[in-house]
């Protein structure tokens, strides 16, 4: 409802007009396919008392527009100086500038703070927990930390999980494998860990990302056995396979 074509119907409304040919005529780009619809869905009662509510309405959303404009107009003057790790930062994260702006926001740049990735991790509350007692491991669940930044982090671990060519996409599906289908959530939280773990050596080495690509798990694994578990998979779906290697 917060496009210009809806916009400008309900000012329409509010201004006073009730006329519906007027009314869905101010109808925008696709939206004037289907005029028709429009006009039906406008013909109604529609009083002064109908007309308060929304013009609230769009005076919060004017309000909140506003203070939207002047935080990201303050947000870039006070990220400027550190325009250069955002920008390596997007290279690592699925989500983009946004993300980075607020993973520096919480995190700072200075990794001298975090002696290894490992410090970083736990100030997130991303490192796992291993409350083991009498050799017996009671627990898995990560501890509690920084919630903003590890909410930034597993949604750009969604978002890295759902590309087709990257590393973090490979990671994810493995992970998956390896959990199950259920435990999606357990394999977005390694890949938003080995995300963090990536940013930290990419702030502390002033180096950009380079990505290891999607095939780096088959390119780094035994070739033989890789094959030998695709094979597994496939006699599993009622079929025979034969492995044989290509002759050089």
């Amino acid at each position: 409802m917060l496009g210009k074509g809806p916009r400008a119907t309900m000012e329409a409304l509010i201004a006073g007009e009730r006329e519906v040919e007027v009314l869905a005529d101010t109808a925008l780009t696709r939206s004037r396919a289907r005029i028709p619809e429009l006009r039906l869905a406008l013909e109604g009662g529609f009083g002064e008392q109908h007309a308060f509510m929304p013009s609230t309405d769009l005076d919060t959303v004017d309000h909140l527009s506003a203070q939207t404009t002047r935080l990201n107009e303050r947000l870039e003057v006070e990220i400027a100086p550190f325009a250069r790790q955002v920008e390596r930062l997007c290279t690592v994260i699925g989500s983009g500038k946004v993300t980075a702006e607020g993973i520096v926001a919480e995190i700072g740049v200075d990794t001298g703070r975090f002696p290894t990735a490992a410090h970083l991790a736990s100030r997130a509350g991303m490192s796992p927990g291993n409350h083991e007692s009498a050799g017996k491991r009671r627990s898995g669940k990560a501890r509690n930390g920084n919630a903003a930044l590890r909410s930034a982090l597993i949604e750009a671990a969604w978002a890295a999980s759902r590309s087709k060519s990257s590393y973090y996409a490979a990671l994810y599906r493995r992970f998956c494998r390896r959990f199950g289908k259920k435990s999606e959530s357990k394999a977005i939280f390694v890949v938003a860990h080995s995300m963090l773990v990536t940013i930290w050596r990419t702030l502390a080495n002033e180096s950009d990302y380079a990505d290891l690509g999607a095939d780096w798990f088959d390119r780094r694994g035994d070739n033989e056995r890789h094959a030998r578990r695709l094979a597994d998979q496939i006699e599993r779906l009622g079929h025979e396979v034969t492995v044989e290697p290509v002759a050089a």
